[in-house]
């Protein structure tokens, strides 16, 4: 079946301060099948934005193109490309209410029962009762669904999100992702979320892109990019890893006992410190060969002291190696 975007070898460049130019998007190849959940996953300044407003249309490539249902769109300006865009500020029009913020496109458009399609977007977004308050009347949350409803209602081949819960308390930050995958399943549509938070990648996606320095190092499922991570940079950049030589090991593979265990790999530390997270503990160590490690305990098997001598533990299966 015929990818609904791909990406060919894009470059952009930029220019650069004192230098000829800036690399920011660095031969960037990729293939999103049509009605899936996907992220543009890394630090700040990795490329991913840039990538996602080339896109969208609000960027050109400097090489490469950009297709849209196998057709190359480098040219087309972004109303022209059935694409829709929601923003981190969400960038509502303040004077219209919601309902009006949501019909805004589809009056553009010159679409039929506007005010019907709008409602139904609404509906799904669970701002029904609130169709005619104002930006001003509404909570970051709701503003942030209006901005989603808008997007949504256009129905567009891809639906891109440029980190749209970053301004967005941590309590409705989660819960808005269950609401996210939810609105993509119910309506099918393809969505491009952007962001920095490996938890929010990894919660919602289907396949994750993980990027670095303007590459993609690793495009697969949660479970892939985290389990079996392809370089050091994603291994380190999906969640905290424990370094023993050339080895890896996840804080929640790493085990830790006051008596040297038989037939795995072990090394000698003394107990720093424990963090307590509610359902886990942190316990931090120093390693007698130098170093640190961080050991992920149920609370019932975290009772070390601070100084205690032990040892750190894992199993060879849960080791990551690079080359």
């Amino acid at each position: 079946m015929q990818p609904v975007l791909e990406l060919r070898q894009v470059v952009k460049d930029f220019p650069g301060h004192g230098i000829a130019q800036y690399r920011a998007v660095d031969n960037v190849s990729l293939e999103l099948a049509r009605g899936g959940f996907y992220s543009l996953l890394g630090p700040s300044g990795c490329g991913k934005t840039t990538t996602l407003r080339m896109i969208g249309g609000f960027e050109h490539p400097t090489a490469g193109d950009v297709l849209l249902n196998g057709a190359v769109v480098n040219a087309l300006r972004p109303f022209e490309r059935d694409v829709s865009t929601v923003f981190q500020s969400y960038a509502l029009f303040p004077h219209l209410t919601a309902l009006g913020n949501v019909e805004f496109g589809l009056r553009e458009h010159k679409v039929a029962n506007r005010r019907t399609r709008a409602m139904r977007a609404l509906e799904l977004v669970q701002l029904t009762g609130k169709h005619d308050r104002t930006p001003a009347q509404l909570s970051g949350g709701e503003k942030q669904r209006v901005a989603l409803a808008r997007s949504i209602v256009l129905e567009p081949q891809i639906l891109l999100l440029d980190e749209p819960l970053a301004a967005l308390d941590p309590k409705l930050r989660k819960e808005m992702r269950s609401e996210l995958k939810a609105m993509q399943r119910k309506t099918g549509i393809t969505f491009l979320f952007v962001t920095h938070d490996q938890e929010e990648a990894l919660s919602m996606s289907d396949k994750v892109a993980v990027m670095n320095r303007g590459r993609i190092e690793q495009f697969g499922t949660p479970e892939e990019v985290y389990l079996r991570p392809a370089t050091r940079f994603v291994a380190g950049f999906l969640g905290a890893i424990n370094w023993f030589g050339n080895a890896g090991v996840r804080p929640e593979s790493t085990r830790i006992s006051r008596h040297k265990p038989d037939g795995v790999p072990c090394r000698r530390a003394a107990v720093e410190s424990s963090l307590f997270f509610g359902n886990r503990v942190h316990l931090n160590s120093v390693l007698d060969e130098g170093g640190r490690a961080v050991a992920e305990l149920p609370h019932e098997q975290s009772h070390f002291a601070e100084g205690e001598p032990v040892w750190i533990h894992w199993e060879p299966a849960d080791e990551l190696h690079f080359e």
